[in-house]
């Protein structure tokens, strides 16, 4: 396992790389997986999206022995989903949008808003969609860090029974 003496903006840095990859990844068409990977693959995209950003980086930065929960794990979760917020807007304009799973590419968005017919999208459909994005990415990170910050301190151990074989939990 990696040890976690890293620097708050170190750990910021990996969970960005990590959202990175997994936004990069959510722009590949799923049918180009062949047989049980066309669903394990986008999952796993998805996984390094969602899950892994804010659970790595509260892992990773380096803590004091007493500290539990202090200001700045309070604000890691919405800063680190404002920075992913802003990746996952750059990689929509330049890239495309991420796809579900019987989606096509369609191309980036900033060619999408200029075009007609089927591949148009409007201004408003595009910030509704990284309205829902900027949302979940704040609520769910900000879950992800606190839940992961109490996992990994002695808040949630007890002892048991209260005899002579006690067993740390």
């Amino acid at each position: 396992m990696l040890s976690n003496k890293v620097s708050y903006r170190r750990g910021i840095i990996e969970g960005l790389i990590v959202y990175a990859l997994g936004r990069l990844g959510a722009l590949i068409t799923p049918a180009v997986f062949p047989d049980w990977t066309f669903v394990a693959v986008p999952l796993l995209f998805i996984i390094f999206q969602y899950i892994l950003p804010p659970v790595w980086a509260t892992r990773r930065v380096t803590s004091t022995k007493r500290e539990k929960m202090s200001k700045r794990f309070w604000w890691l979760g919405p800063r680190l989903a404002a920075l992913c917020l802003i990746f996952d807007i750059l990689i929509s304009l330049f890239c495309g949008l991420p796809l579900t799973m019987f989606d096509v590419q369609q191309g980036p968005v900033l060619l999408r808003l200029f075009a007609s017919g089927a591949s148009h999208i409007s201004l408003l459909g595009y910030a509704l969609i990284e309205l829902r994005t900027a949302a979940f990415l704040f609520v769910f990170y900000t879950i992800a860090v606190v839940c992961t910050r109490l996992a990994g301190s002695p808040f949630l151990r007890f002892t048991m029974p209260a005899g002579g074989d006690r067993v740390t939990l």
